[in-house]
C-alpha cells in the first residue's frame, strides 16, 4: 500500500472537503442517496464538475491543485473518476455514515492500507493503474 501512498493522498485531498459537516449515523435514505448521486456526477462529469468549481472557491482551489499535479486533462479526469469510485465504495462500506466516511479518509492520510480495506477489488485495480501513471515527483505534493 505504500506504493500508492501519494495517489491515496491525492484522492483524500480531493474527497475530504466533501465532509465539512459530518453527521454520524446517517444512512443512505432517499435524500442521502440523491446527494451521493449528485456528488458522483460532479466528480465524473466534466461539465457538472466545472459548474460546481465555478460556484465554490474551495472546489476551484482543489481543482487548480489537482491540475498542477498532472499534465494531462485525461489524467485529471481519471483522478476525479477514481475519486468517485473511492467515494462510492466508502459510502457502501460505511452504510452512508458521513462521519465514518470522513474518519476513514482522515485515517487514510497516515495509514493508506486502512482505506484499501474499504475498497472493492475493482476500485483497488483502478487505484493501482492510476498510481502507475501519476509521476512520482508530483505524487508527494498534496
Amino acid at each position: 500500500m505504500d506504493r500508492y501512498r501519494g495517489t491515496i493522498a491525492l484522492l483524500v485531498f480531493v474527497l475530504l472537503p466533501l465532509f465539512t459537516a459530518p453527521v454520524h449515523g446517517q444512512g443512505l435514505d432517499p435524500a442521502s442517496a440523491a446527494a451521493l448521486s449528485a456528488t458522483l456526477r460532479a466528480l465524473t462529469d466534466p461539465g457538472t464538475r466545472d459548474h460546481a468549481i465555478a460556484a465554490s472557491p474551495g472546489a476551484a482551489e482543489i481543482d487548480r491543485q489537482v491540475r498542477s499535479l498532472v499534465a494531462s486533462p485525461q489524467l485529471v479526469q481519471e483522478i476525479y473518476e477514481t475519486a468517485a469510485a473511492v467515494f462510492a465504495d466508502l459510502a457502501a462500506s460505511t452504510g452512508g455514515d458521513v462521519g465514518r466516511m470522513a474518519d476513514a479518509l482522515e485515517r487514510a492520510r497516515t495509514d493508506p492500507a486502512s482505506l484499501g480495506a474499504l475498497l472493492t477489488p475493482e476500485t483497488m485495480r483502478r487505484l493501482r493503474d492510476l498510481s502507475s501513471r501519476v509521476p512520482d515527483v508530483k505524487r508527494s505534493s498534496p
